[in-house]
């Protein structure tokens, strides 16, 4: 078992915003397992700002070049949707490890042509579907095996976001367009369902409705109108493979009431994951949750995470790098024991073939049996 520090190579990391400067780059400082050694943006001036911003040795307007790095073992990809197969198909090329962000490619093919040239380079694979990070996610996943609410009866899930309504930024406009694939289903449907089978199992059958209710939207900075041909609501009802009933609703675009919610109802008892600041908009992978519990008729009151569902050191802190961190330490514990640790490509691809069940249900108008 080696214990060199695991060198990474970010690609999407700018100075001026991103998912890889606010997350990736401080989880990734936080743990000792890890050194970044490479960045990647879109232009060398940015490159060059972020490398030496961090103190990062290597800095590449060409995230090609990164791969190829010999300092470079764990590629890390942090851009759009749209570019995650080529750039991830040449990571692997390359025999480098590989973090991809979710959605892990923009369509179900090419999730799994990820996969398959992942398993063939015998290479290390891990999906950014955070909440699986998630301490208060992890908690109630092992409550729910141990029996602690009974036989789970049923669950509701409510996931809302600003995204996805009647404005978008230049920057976001992408999202938009349902070809892209980061959409409404795609992104928050991916991290929201799989939150949700990874605590109580995948269904075994569902109905849905996919629905685009905004056609038009409008570009903020310049005030043009563009087609929205994305989905802003989703709905899902089924039963779990356990016989548990489920409901889920994703909105899009939405602003007050209930902004996010986890019911799990059991024989006997229940249990709720709810965010920590109802005020904020909450974000499944990311954001500080509370988790709720009661039982033998009493009201619901707050349950304490134990500390064994830290798996990150102090140095870790919350928010936005938290989730990540998490799922790291799961990564490099893979590499340096030489075991798979989820969630991987597999997962990745299961969840992909899975929102297509929900397109199709939806699509057709047909219950689907899985």
């Amino acid at each position: 078992m080696t214990t060199e520090k695991i060198r990474v190579g970010i690609i999407g990391a700018g100075m001026r915003n991103g998912w890889g400067r606010d997350a990736h780059i401080p989880a990734l400082r936080a743990l000792s397992d890890f050194e970044i050694t490479a960045v990647s943006t879109s232009r060398q001036e940015t490159a060059d700002e972020t490398a030496k911003h961090f103190g990062i040795p290597h800095a590449f307007a060409d995230a090609y070049k990164l791969v190829q790095h010999p300092d470079v073992d764990l590629v890390a990809i942090c851009v759009r949707v749209p570019f995650h197969y080529e750039l991830g198909m040449a990571a692997l090329n390359a025999g480098k490890h590989l973090y991809c962000e979710w959605p892990l490619a923009a369509t179900t093919g090419q999730a799994e042509q990820m996969r398959d040239l992942a398993v063939r380079k015998g290479v290390h694979h891990m999906v950014g579907l955070q909440a699986r990070g998630a301490r208060e996610f992890n908690r109630v996943r092992d409550l729910l095996a141990g029996g602690y609410i009974g036989k789970v009866l049923s669950c509701t899930m409510i996931v809302t976001t600003p995204t996805w309504g009647a404005e978008f930024t230049r920057d976001w406009a992408y999202m938009a367009d349902r070809s892209k694939g980061n959409t409404l289903l795609t992104s928050v449907g991916g991290h929201a369902m799989d939150a949700l089978c990874f605590c109580l199992g995948e269904f075994k059958e569902l109905s849905s409705v996919v629905a685009n209710q905004r056609q038009q939207v409008r570009i903020v900075e310049t005030g043009e109108t563009i087609p929205m041909t994305a989905p802003d609501q989703v709905l899902v009802s089924g039963a779990l493979q356990s016989g548990a009933v489920a409901s889920v609703h994703l909105k899009g675009g939405f602003a007050n009431g209930t902004g996010f919610l986890f019911e799990i109802h059991g024989t006997e008892g229940d249990l709720a994951i709810v965010p920590a600041d109802p005020r904020q908009a909450t974000y499944i992978q990311v954001s500080e949750f509370i988790v709720r519990r009661a039982q033998a008729g009493k009201p619901l009151a707050d349950l304490p995470i134990p500390e064994s569902y830290r798996w990150v050191p102090p140095t870790v802190s919350s928010g936005l790098p938290f989730n990540v961190a998490q799922l790291y330490m799961r990564m490099a514990e893979g590499i340096r024991e030489g075991k798979c640790v989820s969630p991987d490509f597999d997962v990745a691809v299961k969840r992909h073939q899975f929102l297509d069940v929900i397109q199709k249900a939806s699509d057709t108008g047909i219950r689907q049996i899985i």
